[in-house]
């Protein structure tokens, strides 16, 4: 930490950081220029022009190359019955992820027959099984060399994670008031992840009135196929306790705060030790060592718990503040976390590249809550189921479309650079994609298809029938 110090400190005063600065108040004001834009074509120009990609085309093509259906099973192990056809499968998907809901997706849908869509939904649509369809989908991605261009560093994946407050219709325990984003409603959070390659690999829903910074942790550590180096929030997926924890399971923790000057930096010698080698970046509290020490041993097993999977950090965070007063071992994580955080602001003033790396992978998070909102537009991105386990099977096939159509983008733009014989086209589409994102949909028909067949445009329910005329009264 004293090295921290002495290096932001000597770089601030050395002038190697234009971008910090100190008010005449005293407070410390840091800017976050935006990376020089490259002059390069527009990757949209390199997709399909004059076609749109039907949804059912992309899910069948994908489980064609990943073979994700193969991960629906039916809940009874025993079960010898012949599989519903795939076609069953995606309209159940797409009802589910397009928040159009089943009965109304069987009846406005060609060759889908309303009961069998039913029984599919009910006996193969697990939590568990959508789950692991779309790690299928990122497995299969993750063997592909497009997606390594998208690393900064190759030895470090960063990833982020962003929450999306979501209407319900109906009442649900999962649900609650928020005026804000709301109104006279209720609502739900879904917390998605994302990393710097455009894999979706974890979401969840929560009520509105918690905190997303609890579920950082179950992100980073319920999942198989992505494993974060760096991991990015905003101001409400982060707090301290968030900082100690993610250290001590091996990730570094790197959040945008709100109001940064306002946070508190802490040090393990007073403040009169560092004011004497006239450092302008100045600790304003000392680390109180003794609380860390006294339940260091609790610490350990409270992250061992964790590390080997046995509950969910946040089952543990919610016993924790179910307390009364705040728990001991709640104020030794969160003073421990206070000596990570610091160490993090200190990094954050000194470095621009890391800043904007944040800033960077942020923008992808928010990228991702836009492409929900138009895969969502059955409902107008609200809720239609009232369980929370119901919800959550339906964001996780909103997140199985969105990653399909990632997988089917790589594929796409991977077919076209083997297939360029001039170098110099070939060149300028690798800068459209570095420069460019994968996360892409305008070239998709998210919003099926119109039929204007001269059996469509006739009258079904009979109200142009011959007008009756009332009977004679005698």
């Amino acid at each position: 930490m004293d090295e921290q110090y002495q290096q932001t400190n000597q770089n601030f005063k050395a002038g190697k950081n234009p971008y910090l600065s100190v008010r005449k108040d005293g407070k410390i004001h840091v800017e976050t220029p935006k990376q020089e834009e490259i002059e390069c074509l527009p990757l949209k120009v390199f997709f399909p022009a004059k076609k749109y990609i039907p949804m059912i085309e992309v899910l069948a093509t994908i489980n064609q190359k990943t073979k994700f259906l193969d991960e629906f099973e039916h809940w009874q192990p025993k079960y010898q019955r012949q599989k519903p056809a795939a076609k069953t499968f995606f309209a159940g998907i797409m009802g589910y992820g397009c928040d159009i809901g089943h009965r109304k997706m069987a009846q406005i849908s060609n060759q889908i027959n309303e009961n069998e869509l039913e029984n599919v939904v009910r006996w193969y649509f697990s939590l568990q099984n959508v789950q692991a369809a779309n790690d299928r989908i990122l497995q299969f991605i993750s063997q592909l060399d497009l997606p390594r261009i998208y690393h900064a560093k190759p030895e470090k994946l960063h990833t982020s994670s962003d929450g999306q407050k979501r209407e319900t219709d109906d009442e649900s325990l999962n649900a609650n008031y928020s005026f804000k984003y709301f109104g006279q409603n209720k609502g739900s959070t879904t917390v998605g992840f994302i990393d710097a390659r455009n894999f979706m690999w974890y979401s969840a829903v929560i009520s509105s009135a918690e905190r997303e910074a609890v579920y950082v942790i179950d992100g980073l550590m319920h999942n198989n196929v992505v494993k974060s180096d760096i991991h990015s929030t905003d101001t409400h997926g982060y707090s301290e306790v968030i900082f100690a924890v993610t250290h001590l399971l091996g990730f570094e923790f790197a959040p945008r705060i709100k109001g940064l000057h306002k946070q508190n930096l802490y040090a393990f010698k007073p403040r009169k030790h560092y004011e004497e080698q006239e450092f302008v970046l100045l600790p304003t509290r000392c680390i109180r060592e003794e609380i860390i020490e006294s339940h260091w041993d609790d610490i350990l097993r409270f992250i061992a718990t964790i590390q080997l999977k046995i509950t969910s950090a946040s089952q543990l965070f919610r016993r924790l503040n179910s307390y009364s007063k705040q728990h001991s071992l709640y104020q030794a994580l969160k003073e421990f976390g206070r000596i990570q955080k610091s160490l993090f602001i200190l990094k954050y003033y000194d470095d621009c590249e890391f800043r904007q790396s944040i800033e960077t992978q942020l923008n992808k998070i928010e990228s991702s809550n836009k492409f929900s909102k138009a895969v969502s537009f059955g409902q107008s991105n609200e809720f239609l189921q009232s369980e929370k386990e119901e919800q959550e099977i339906a964001e996780t096939c909103r997140r199985l479309i969105k990653n399909a159509i990632i997988c089917w983008n790589y594929l796409y733009l991977s077919r076209e650079l083997a297939a360029e014989k001039n170098e110099e086209r070939k060149a300028k589409l690798l800068e459209a994609i570095e420069n460019g994102s994968v996360m892409t949909w305008a070239h998709f028909n998210l919003h099926g298809e119109f039929d204007f067949s001269d059996e469509k445009m006739q009258d079904s329910i009979g109200l142009l029938s011959p007008k009756k005329s009332p009977p004679k009264t005698p």
